[in-house]
């Protein structure tokens, strides 16, 4: 790794001129952190890319050496654009003690493109834009939330923003951002108030399809959810021989892909695992996805997104 760092590093340096923070190139949050704003290049010099301009820099040799164990250097060398969120050096040294030379291991591959790709957006986009979202959808798969006020995507404070690259652009953070790393079925177990909906999986075999890549989206009853059902109506959905009639009322509660609140309201409706389509509109209660509303959305995992409902819908209202 380090022969890897110390030839492109030079090849880099070689080609190109860089000068972080030049005077009058900062703006204040409430954070109290300082961002500063652009990245200049020496006469007409070209940019370089996002892997060569990290490298030039000097303080990203770890993030250098988990994209060469995750292969990822040759895909950020490519055309992009990609927007990068990167961690320096002081960032990885954060990280529990051996969490970076753990996740550096060749078994824990998976989890280390996770954790890099959840720094990445696919597209071109400035502080002013980024600041200027609530959320970002990253290559991942899940979103990282952005606070304006306070210059932040996740956990992590944006140092240096606006690094032009030949195939995107670069923000500097201070934290290493984490996605989610439990599933569906584990989210809603841990969560503690899904007991009657991981029953109800269970029961109807399901367990092992909500376990899978995915994406899907799920539309969760909570147990109070199930408890407003007419008395002994789960009781009778959880027999063998109502399987069918069960998985069906499951399936009409999943959708296939990761679709967020602002994505399902601007649809209005989306097509079930079911077969039949639910309708889903903002009204003054909050959002509603046929009678129910939601109570909590967009929690992410890794195989899909969550989204907490306080009624069980049914195939028939619809």
């Amino acid at each position: 790794m380090n022969a890897f760092v110390t030839a492109i590093g030079a090849a880099a340096l070689a080609t190109t001129t860089l000068s972080i923070a030049g005077p009058g190139c900062s703006s204040d949050y409430s954070s109290g952190k300082t961002m500063t704003v652009g990245m200049s290049h020496g006469g007409e010099s070209k940019k370089a890319d996002i892997i060569d301009t990290a490298l030039a820099a000097g303080s990203f040799n770890t993030l250098a050496a988990a994209l060469t164990e995750a292969d990822l250097v040759g895909a950020l060398k490519g055309d992009g654009p990609f927007t990068v969120f990167a961690p320096t050096d002081e960032a990885f040294s954060k990280l529990p003690k051996g969490t970076v030379e753990s996740l550096l291991k060749p078994e824990n591959r998976d989890q280390l493109i996770s954790i890099l790709t959840y720094h990445v957006v696919p597209g071109e986009f400035d502080a002013k834009h980024v600041l200027g979202s609530d959320a970002l959808k990253t290559l991942n798969g899940q979103r990282a939330s952005v606070n304006a006020d306070k210059g932040m995507i996740g956990n992590a404070s944006i140092i240096k923003t606006d690094i032009e690259c030949s195939n995107g652009i670069i923000h500097v953070i201070d934290e290493v951002i984490m996605p989610a790393s439990s599933s569906i079925l584990e989210t809603a177990t841990s969560a503690g108030s899904f007991s009657t909906l991981a029953a109800a999986i269970d029961a109807a075999g399901l367990t092992d399809a909500l376990s899978g890549e995915g994406p899907f989206t799920v539309f969760a009853p909570t147990d109070a959810a199930f408890a407003k059902l007419p008395a002994g109506t789960v009781e009778t959905l959880l027999k063998p021989e109502n399987v069918e009639m069960l998985r069906s009322i499951l399936l009409y509660h999943v959708v296939e892909g990761r679709v967020y609140s602002d994505d399902a309201i601007n649809a209005e409706k989306a097509e079930t695992l079911q077969g039949t389509k639910i309708s889903i509109k903002e009204t003054k209660k909050g959002v509603m996805i046929n009678n129910a509303t939601v109570q909590t959305a967009n929690i992410d995992t890794t195989n899909g997104v969550i989204h907490v409902i306080d009624t069980v819908i049914l195939p028939t209202e619809n």
